[in-house]
């Protein structure tokens, strides 16, 4: 588990003006990574870093001859057009090249004129998928979603008796994942009310978000070798906000007995920055279940995990209208809430995905699950905060939503901010609903 260094100091300030704002995303404390170019050229999408409103282009860095072993290997491998063979090398690599950036980058470098000339605005960027990913499963590792949601479609049993027991998932569809930005039409498939006798093919009319973290593998592990709870975040390259879009009325009708698939196939949306594991050690908050729920089975369990195997991820969901849009509105917030809810960590789910010697890859993603939070309010999904579509949300100009209609933007942010820490942040995860293609 990456532990607090130098690179967390709170009084560490950045030559780049804009990281030091206090409210910037990404201060030099954060140094998150992301595989971009300029917008509108044929330039080849590389690896990149954000440092206040610039990225610091690591394939120019690479050739610099500012960086040595470990780091250089890193920023040479980074500078692909994919973070795969990057994220692969290890946390020692990860690491090195973390702790050269916080020098080069940090108020007072020699090399800043240098640097100067690797910079791009980040406004004058466009980004693509940060890595390949090979495989995707999605967890349901918020125990207030899954309890809220099981009593819409299960009054009488919403919560089923595994789940306190072992981190529940499904392996999803890695092809529809998209950076923010993704547009995609409204879904298709089957339907079938309470009072239908027979299901037809329609149009999802109940489409929905689902306000996660995605999680992405690092250095992978060998078929038939499990990876102990221990080591389990030496696995984890970092974390990015996860959009994960679900058609609820194809959901009811399909989900049983082997849970989402069309429902959720059609498009899943990631924010651009991979916040690595290592800057997010100063928002780490310690870990247990309800001493009257059932305890985690000795291969969930450390003492590491129990101490600081959370994380106090802050997040945020927004609606932008299409009328909003044409108002020149701002996008209005449906609910916050904070990863540090989730009933299984980040450890938990990738120990267990391994303990039957499943192999994980570099670039596969986990997805935590939708991350609602204890009250109504912090509901992470629009078919909570409508209580199964039967209540209207209603909107500050006017307008209400049950579910999202076509020309909806929804927007996720998410930030960690702790005393004795820096601000730092995710970005954003933005997709829009088009028309059906009919």
């Amino acid at each position: 588990m990456p532990t607090l260094n130098d690179t967390h100091n709170p009084q560490h300030r950045s030559w780049v003006e804009s990281a030091n704002s206090g409210n910037s995303d990404f201060p030099i404390q954060n140094l998150p990574f992301a595989c971009l170019r300029r917008a509108g050229s044929d330039e080849t999408f590389r690896g990149a870093v954000a440092i206040g409103d610039q990225v610091l282009d690591l394939s120019a860095l690479s050739g610099s001859g500012l960086l040595t072993g470990l780091a250089q290997s890193g920023a040479e491998a980074a500078s692909a057009s994919s973070l795969n063979d990057f994220m692969g090398m290890g946390l020692e690599t990860w690491s090195a090249l973390r702790a050269a950036l916080s020098v080069l980058l940090r108020e007072g470098s020699d090399q800043q004129s240098t640097l100067e000339g690797m910079l791009i605005a980040q406004g004058e960027v466009e980004y693509t998928m940060p890595c390949t990913v090979g495989d995707y499963t999605d967890f349901y590792s918020s125990v207030h979603h899954a309890t809220s949601v099981g009593a819409l479609f299960r009054p009488d049993n919403p919560l089923l008796p595994n789940y306190k027991w072992v981190p529940i998932g499904y392996h999803g569809r890695a092809s529809s994942i998209g950076i923010s930005g993704q547009t995609f039409p409204r879904p298709m498939g089957q339907l079938k009310g309470p009072d239908d006798v027979e299901p037809r093919l329609g149009l999802s009319q109940r489409l929905d978000y689902e306000l996660e973290m995605g999680i992405f593998v690092g250095k992978g592990n060998e078929l038939g070798s499990a990876i102990s709870i221990d080591d389990a975040e030496d696995h984890v390259f970092g974390l990015c906000l996860f959009n994960d879009w679900s058609a609820r009325d194809i959901q009811a009708w399909e989900y049983q007995p082997l849970g989402p698939f069309l429902a959720k196939n059609f498009a899943s949306t990631i924010s651009p920055w991979i916040v690595t594991v290592e800057a997010l050690a100063p928002y780490r908050e310690n870990f247990s279940h309800p001493i009257d729920d059932p305890q985690p089975l000795p291969y969930l369990s450390s003492e590491t995990n129990s101490d600081a195997g959370s994380f106090d991820v802050k997040l945020e969901c927004l609606l932008l209208t299409e009328k909003m849009f044409e108002d020149q509105q701002a996008p209005t917030s449906l609910s916050q809430s904070s990863y540090k809810h989730s009933y299984w960590t980040v450890a938990q789910m990738v120990t267990h995905h391994t303990v039957n010697g499943c192999n994980l890859r570099s670039g596969d993603l986990l997805g935590t699950g939708t991350q609602s939070g204890p009250s109504h309010e912090e509901a992470g999904s629009m078919l909570e905060l409508s209580r199964g579509g039967k209540e209207s949300i209603t909107l500050p100009n006017g307008e209400t939503r049950k579910f999202l209609a076509d020309g909806d933007t929804v927007i996720m942010r998410g930030f960690c901010q702790h005393p004795g820490a820096a601000r730092i942040g995710f970005g954003e995860a933005v997709g829009t609903v088009l028309p059906a293609k009919v």
